[in-house]
């Protein structure tokens, strides 16, 4: 979305701007707790109308993709859904797609401020292939929800999180909470939002953080730094499909996957709650006098409290007592696994949290 973007449901009583990131869009509309929970409960929609989209038109645009992406995109159908991740040589993040598939285009949802340079990066491989790259961004957005929206339309991506998708492998338990949170993002013309919005309710982007931290789910706007491999944020199950052809990256998705370990892994921390505030992202992560991580989001939970979700060393103890340190203040903070301390080193091994899906 272009600097200065602003939505018009900021209009809307009661709204305060978020920051960062997220400007432009309602950080909550009075009541951030009581929204989050409607959202949880299929009665609100949130406005992610700053997030931007990126179409892809032509006969190749799904090999060509394909080609590019970690991510199967050839055997999509009109209406299918998926995640793909365009890496470096080194196997690092270096954008990461929400990808619709409609009836003669892709459309691929990003992060706020990524659609130019995804659509520059995409321009720059066409070669002579039939594809036509398009930022969308000016006049399309967002608008998410636990269930679809009647009156936003047909083009709605569908998450996959937690799911392991085909070709996929997860790194962490089954019981996993993110099932508790389906998720759905509309792609909608920006001068038809608050008709896309219709009379529902309406949550601000504190709620649609609360719902995805709690759902363990990675960020590409907050967990990712320019070292992150997708092993380290459990990504392997929705973003990687590790069977698939050549694409850059896929040497160390592979050998990482294989005969290694990823180097560090996202845990979901519980924070104290008597502290009455939140650490800020980048506060640090410590085991005693050593620090051993960052955070990287931190919500108030409308049931859970004060939650956060950080990147740590591999080898940090699941069972130890952390401290959040944001200046002067520290959080005492416990740990629940999202991805394994054992994680890759899979070759040979069949048990454990490392598992692909169960085979038909």
């Amino acid at each position: 979305m272009a600097a200065g973007y602003r939505s018009v449901l900021l209009d809307r009583a009661g709204a305060v701007e978020a920051g960062g990131v997220d400007a432009g869009v309602a950080a909550h509309y009075g009541a951030p707790t009581r929204e989050a929970r409607k959202l949880a409960e299929g009665q609100a929609v949130a406005d992610l109308s700053h997030f931007d989209v990126v179409e892809i038109r032509g006969e190749d645009r799904q090999s060509w993709l394909d080609t590019l992406s970690s991510q199967r995109i050839s055997h999509l159908n009109p209406g299918g859904s998926t995640q793909a991740l365009l890496l470096s040589v080194q196997g690092r993040i270096e954008h990461e797609m929400k990808v619709l598939a409609a009836e003669d285009r892709l459309l691929l949802i990003v992060e706020p401020g990524a659609g130019a340079a995804l659509e520059q990066f995409l321009n720059s491989m066409r070669f002579m292939l039939r594809v036509e790259v398009n930022d969308l961004s000016s006049s399309y957005g967002v608008l998410a929800a636990t269930r679809k929206i009647g009156t936003a339309g047909s083009l709605v991506w569908e998450n996959p999180w937690p799911g392991i998708t085909e070709g996929g492998w997860a790194y962490s338990r089954e019981d996993h909470p993110g099932k508790e949170r389906p998720w759905f993002l509309h792609i909608v013309e920006l001068e038809n939002l608050a008709e896309a919005v219709g009379d529902e309710e309406l949550a601000g982007m504190m709620a649609v953080e609360a719902l995805r931290i709690a759902a363990w789910e990675p960020r590409f706007g907050a967990e990712i730094d320019d070292k992150t491999i997708p092993h380290e944020l459990d990504w392997l199950r929705t973003s990687v499909h590790l069977n698939k052809g050549c694409y850059k990256g896929q040497e160390t998705i592979a050998r990482v996957h294989n005969i290694g370990h990823p180097p560090r892994r996202l845990v979901f921390l519980d924070l104290d709650g008597s502290m009455h505030t939140l650490p800020a992202a980048g506060a640090e992560v410590k085991l005693g006098e050593r620090t051993v991580g960052r955070i990287t989001s931190a919500t108030l939970h409308y049931e859970a409290g004060p939650i956060a979700l950080a990147v740590v060393k591999r080898n940090v103890d699941p069972e130890a007592e952390l401290a959040v340190i944001d200046g002067e203040t520290s959080y005492p903070a416990t740990q629940e696994v999202i991805v394994a301390t054992d994680a890759g080193q899979v070759a040979g091994r069949f048990t454990g949290f490392l598992r692909t899906p169960p085979q038909g």
